[in-house]
């Protein structure tokens, strides 16, 4: 699901595994995981092939558990995925390979997993979890997430830096709602109480991707203004030296017919 940005090509964007491991959690089971990184390459798996696999995971994790109200176990799976983030990165380091496919699957898979999990969500609360304004919310985080990195990539395609660090980011879309599903999921064990902190947590993540998303469209905007008044500037800049040489020309060519 997320091959690192050496190894893989792809621009810094967090991927679930690394916005739910730190650094030093990541450089531990970076260590513990390269021998089976190794033992996969020896065996022919390529990363891609992980990154399928992991993506493949944390859907089944998402649909299956989820929308059951299992929302407990169904973090448990999602976490257990979560490491082919490490293990493909591994793995690409370990070949030395940089693509701008492995690039484009890796985005790509990202935005499947997002809606896995908020689908699941909103599965839930359609049918056994019987909250429509939950359920709402929860497309909602869906369809704002899918939106949110949607803006920065077209902002990117057409020029434009988009320099903003967001709100609610992927990040943090994700490490909110899967540690608030996971605790939700304890009340299933006896634990009073806990089982709104997912609610919560989904109203959290709507309102911060809703304003993530306004700052996003509000620097893109800033930026294509700014991008089209240096493009003015410059077009004005060149046109009076344009002039004066087209007209030093037109003298010269005079001065020789006069001849």
């Amino acid at each position: 699901m997320g091959q690192p940005v050496a190894s893989r090509g792809r621009t810094a964007t967090p991927t679930l595994g690394k916005a739910m491991l730190n650094k030093y959690a990541r450089a531990f089971f970076t260590r513990v995981l390269t021998p089976f990184a190794a033992f996969l390459i020896r065996r022919g798996v390529s990363p891609d092939t992980v990154t399928l696999l992991g993506t493949a995971g944390v859907v089944a994790g998402a649909l299956v558990f989820y929308p059951m109200g299992e929302f407990f176990w169904g973090t448990v799976v999602i976490t257990l995925f979560v490491f082919s983030d490490l293990v493909d990165g591994n793995m690409a380091r370990q070949l030395g390979r940089s693509s701008r496919w492995g690039a484009f699957l890796d985005s790509t898979l990202d935005r499947v997993a997002d809606g896995a999990i908020f689908g699941g969500f909103a599965l839930w609360y359609a049918a056994g979890g019987d909250n429509i304004a939950l359920c709402a919310v929860s497309i909602f985080c869906l369809a704002s997430g899918q939106v949110v990195s949607y803006t920065k990539a077209r902002g990117e395609s057409i020029g434009l830096p988009v320099a903003v660090n967001g709100l609610v980011e992927r990040a943090e879309r994700l490490v909110i709602s899967l540690v608030a599903a996971g605790f939700a999921g304890l009340h299933k064990f006896g634990v009073p109480g806990i089982q709104y902190l997912l609610p919560v947590a989904l109203w959290i993540v709507a309102v911060g991707s809703l304003v993530t998303l306004i700052q996003r469209v509000v620097t893109v905007r800033r930026e294509s203004a700014e991008a089209e008044a240096a493009a003015a500037a410059q077009e004005s800049e060149n046109a009076p030296q344009g002039s004066a040489a087209q007209g030093s020309e037109n003298a010269s060519q005079g001065s020789e017919a006069a001849k």
